[in-house]
């Protein structure tokens, strides 16, 4: 079995999955927000195939520790998740994963269009790495 993050955006949600000895966490994909019934296909496709006994979903703080209404979103699109699946959803602290996300691609000399795709499962790979060395 393995766990997934999720990196929640308003246009786009990364993934990321973790190996089958819940080591190593490695981005998978950045699925559509929008429609979420799209959204919701295309997840449940990935939980049976994968595998997947826990879901790891950012929740994201302001630098004080504070909610704002980001976090909001992320408490309606979690409780919407707890309605259409049966994995354990788990939110987690995510605070600065997409600015880490985007130096590690701008490192990795990747394009600016690129960074864009790639920045949202990046940070869910950050997200989940960083679950996996805590447990």
């Amino acid at each position: 079995m393995r766990i997934l993050a999720l990196d929640h955006g308003t246009k786009r949600i990364g993934v990321a999955v973790s190996d089958e000895t819940k080591t190593i966490a490695q981005p998978l994909e950045f699925i559509p927000a929008e429609p979420f019934a799209d959204f919701l296909d295309r997840l449940k496709k990935i939980l049976a195939e994968k595998e997947i006994d826990l879901i790891i979903l950012g929740m994201p703080r302001n630098m004080d520790g504070s909610y704002g209404l980001a976090a909001q979103k992320v408490e309606v699109f979690a409780a919407a998740l707890k309605n259409a699946i049966t994995v354990p959803i788990k939110l987690l602290d995510e605070r600065l994963t997409s600015k880490m996300a985007n130096r590690i691609l701008i490192q990795g000399n990747v394009r600016r269009d690129k960074r864009k795709e790639n920045v949202d499962k990046m940070a869910a790979a950050i997200l989940l790495q960083s679950y996996l060395d805590g447990i």
